[in-house]
């Protein structure tokens, strides 16, 4: 199974994508993790991206496109894959259907700005290893501290209250019309947010069909 997430930043895409990716058997490609696994090792790609994400600003769609589609042609993404983080525009979208890059379904969580600001505000991401967490909603065992790799867990700039109003204007803006993209090609399908995350996977999981 080939699918997208889509969603505002914040609407819970990282959790859900390590929950289906357990259930489905297949890997999340998150492109969060790859652009900052870049960043952290200073690839030219990943200082290039730097400059963009320090500034709020979306990554130039060639640096992104390269990047999944040459993740996507390795053997551990043969059964399928979810795509966390892209596409964010329908220039990506296009690019990525230019590119060969197929998909079954797109899952759109749908939130509120107003969950995601209270939520975002409670966010802790391992800077190490990329697990990200919620001081009340998916907190650690141990405070302060990721559970998969012991590292300190910290709150990332783009989390601050200023920021994450950006990125919703962002996500309106440019991401949010990627809903009707591919409600055109029959793939859509649109969750709302539930009270629970444990819920949330439920939701996703039955319009998959599962």
């Amino acid at each position: 199974m080939k699918l997208i997430l889509l969603g505002a930043p914040g609407a819970g895409k990282g959790t859900q994508a390590e929950i289906l990716c357990k259930e489905l058997d297949i890997p999340t490609i998150s492109t969060g993790n790859i652009l900052r696994a870049a960043v952290k090792n200073g690839t030219p790609t990943g200082l290039k991206a730097k400059a963009f994400m320090d500034a709020g600003q979306l990554v130039p769609d060639e640096v992104i496109i390269g990047i999944i589609t040459e993740r996507l042609a390795e053997s551990d993404c043969e059964k399928g894959y979810i795509l966390d983080g892209v596409p964010r525009t329908i220039a990506q979208a296009e690019a990525l259907e230019k590119a060969g890059v197929a998909f079954d379904s797109v899952v759109s969580i749908e939130i509120s700005d107003e969950t995601i600001m209270e939520r975002m505000s409670g966010r802790r991401v391992c800077p190490d290893c990329g697990a990200s967490y919620h001081v009340v909603a998916v907190p650690p065992v141990k405070e302060g501290v990721c559970d998969k790799c012991g590292a300190a867990l910290i709150q990332r700039k783009d989390d601050a209250p200023e920021t994450v109003k950006s990125r919703l204007q962002v996500y309106h803006k440019e991401t949010e019309p990627l809903k009707a993209f591919y409600a055109q090609r029959g793939l859509l399908k649109s969750v709302e947010n539930q009270p629970t995350v444990e819920e949330t996977s439920k939701a996703i999981l039955y319009a998959l069909g599962r």
